[in-house]
């Protein structure tokens, strides 16, 4: 084998781990999160806590 053969073969193996590897890259995974009726998230305590309302 030629080395550009070796070289286009190497190319086409690594793209697509490396194609894969950049969509994740420094990015952190967030969640939504969703409380029940008459409750609203609280981001300080990280739950649910219930509306006051006055």
């Amino acid at each position: 084998m030629s080395i550009k053969t070796l070289l286009a073969a190497l190319v086409l193996t690594a793209a697509p781990g490396l194609a894969m590897a950049e969509c994740s890259w420094g990015s952190a995974q967030q969640t939504t999160m969703s409380c029940s009726e008459g409750t609203t998230w609280d981001a300080s305590s990280q739950s649910c806590v219930p509306v006051v309302s006055s």
